[in-house]
């Protein structure tokens, strides 16, 4: 009988032998473009720093005041001592910005979207899940324990039919709104139109959407109301982002009804038994929310970037998803073909990573090539040159 390590080691022998071993690989500089990665200087296209905040002098000089002020840590969770002026600041800027009556901070999306499913959802309840949602969304639903339903994705008729046959007395229906690792969107508008038919509550992560998207980086939510949709508490009950994209930090939070947000106080466990973030980082976020509204131009320089690598790689004959984002997936499907792919780029200075199975779906293995509004045209026609080694490899020419 094998020992309990040897189990281990066979399983990773096997995942190593599909090229489907992960590694970590170690930065030894600030988050941007230009890092030192394990000791070399590359030129990053892998960080979801999308608005280039993670190093914004204001934000870190915010975050220098907040430990100035407040400390390093809060001591205790947001229910004991630890809900300090900094939270409490950042919540009411946020409901502000996402036009609802209330905001409540997390330390992490997972935590936020485990979290609200797993409170608002009993077992004779059922769940809705776009099939390619994010990792926390899809694991909320089953640790619920509601009936666990995964929609083809963007197929809202197939949504409405399932929705249909459902005698739940509490359907949630759920969706990304960027997906993270495809960079498409979900459709604001037909989402509410599905789930205002069949009466089921609609949440939204627009983790990858706040403060790319909109005018004023009100994310994909924003952009749709925008563009007149209606949206409100009654046909949108729950909005979930993140800080840890386009604001440049870490954390999360859920905007909605007062009711929603005193419930999830009252009764959500990953909220009530976790160590409130540190109000240094609080602070640095709201200077980092402040850039985001006023800052119009890093949305509008992100949409040149794409435009101008989005028309390469298919000059190339390479296929890219469709996608208006600064997430932007050229699939290659096969396994060891990415990560040569992914290795030949980091050859040319290049740090590019390679997504594959579990987190795609088998045989979409891919490049995910994000985009920070900090990025040089110098550092970009670098990255198409070095796509020209992706696009060899692909089609099986000599690199």
């Amino acid at each position: 009988m094998k020992s309990f390590r040897e189990d281990l080691q066979q399983q990773l022998q096997e995942r190593k032998q599909q090229s489907l071993l992960r590694q970590r690989r170690t930065l030894f500089s600030p988050q941007g473009t230009e890092i030192i990665l394990d000791g070399n200087h590359v030129t990053s296209f892998c960080s979801n720093d999308y608005l280039g905040l993670a190093g914004h002098p204001d934000v870190l000089q915010a975050y220098h005041e907040g430990l100035d002020a407040f400390g390093a840590g809060s001591g205790a969770s947001h229910l004991v001592s630890g809900h300090m002026a900094p939270h409490h600041a950042l919540e009411q800027e946020l409901a502000e910005f996402t036009g609802r009556s209330r905001a409540l901070v997390f330390s992490s999306g997972f935590m936020a979207n485990l979290g609200v499913i797993t409170t608002l959802l009993e077992k004779s309840d059922a769940v809705f899940e776009d099939r390619l949602n994010h990792a926390s969304l899809l694991d909320g639903g089953l640790f619920s324990g509601a009936a666990f339903r995964r929609f083809p994705h963007l197929d809202y008729a197939a949504l409405d039919t399932m929705l249909g046959k459902s005698s739940a007395p509490r359907k949630l229906v759920v969706s990304d709104g960027v997906f993270s690792m495809d960079g498409d969107t979900a459709s604001i508008p037909d989402l509410i139109e599905v789930t205002s038919k069949n009466d089921a509550l609609l949440m939204i992560d627009d983790a990858h959407g706040f403060g790319v998207m909109g005018g004023e980086g009100g994310g994909l939510v924003g952009q749709a109301l925008e563009d007149g949709t209606v949206i409100n508490e009654e046909n949108l009950q729950i909005l979930v982002g993140t800080f840890g994209k386009a604001f440049g930090v870490s954390g999360a939070f859920v905007a909605g009804s007062a009711e929603l947000i005193e419930t999830l106080i009252q009764f959500c466990r990953p909220y009530i038994y976790t160590t409130a973030m540190s109000p240094a980082q609080a602070e640095a976020i709201r200077c980092s929310l402040n850039i985001v509204r006023k800052d119009r131009w890093r949305r509008e320089y992100l949409s040149q970037l794409v435009y101008r690598f989005r028309t390469h790689c298919e000059n190339l004959g390479l296929e890219v998803l469709p996608s208006e984002t600064p997430i932007q997936a050229v699939v290659i499907s096969e396994n060891e073909k990415t990560l040569q792919a992914s290795q030949a780029l980091l050859e040319k200075g290049l740090y590019v990573s390679a997504i594959r199975p579990p987190t795609v779906p088998t045989g979409t293995a891919r490049l995910r090539v994000t985009f920070s509004a900090v990025h040089t045209e110098a550092q970009l026609d670098k990255l198409l040159q070095g796509m020209n080694s992706v696009a060899a490899i692909v089609h099986g020419a000599v690199s």
